[in-house]
């Protein structure tokens, strides 16, 4: 079993940025894929980011590319979502997912292990 623990969610001022932290304590979390989903109020989860385990391969929605960024410290067992300019539609729970043989990275269903999630609201 892989325990996921999402952190730095909060409130952040439009155009401003913020990290987002997924750790966990198994000591082969290097060999998982980690993606990065959200859900806002009353829709559906939706795919944000995501990193295969040697960290060559990155995958963004489009919502969130070129001011999105995420990386993984295998070191460390945690995975980074920084993400800048922010914009009140970021407003949403954000899940990390984890899992192994990825294939499609947009696909929740790929992931087989989630964490609780963190709460991020954007003002304007």
């Amino acid at each position: 079993q892989l325990q996921l623990v999402e952190s730095g969610g909060g409130l952040v001022q439009a155009g401003g940025s913020l990290r987002l932290s997924c750790a966990t304590s198994r000591h082969t979390f290097g060999s998982y894929s980690v993606g990065w989903f959200r859900q806002a109020p009353g829709k559906e989860r939706e795919f944000v980011a995501a990193i295969g385990w040697s960290s060559s391969i990155t995958h963004y929605a489009d919502s969130v590319k070129g001011r999105s960024t995420i990386s993984r410290d295998n070191a460390k067992y945690t995975i980074d979502l920084q993400m800048n300019s922010v914009k009140p539609e970021d407003t949403a729970i954000y899940y990390c997912a984890a899992g192994l043989n990825i294939v499609k990275y947009v696909a929740a269903y790929e992931y087989d292990y989630w964490g609780q999630g963190t709460q991020v609201t954007v003002s304007s």
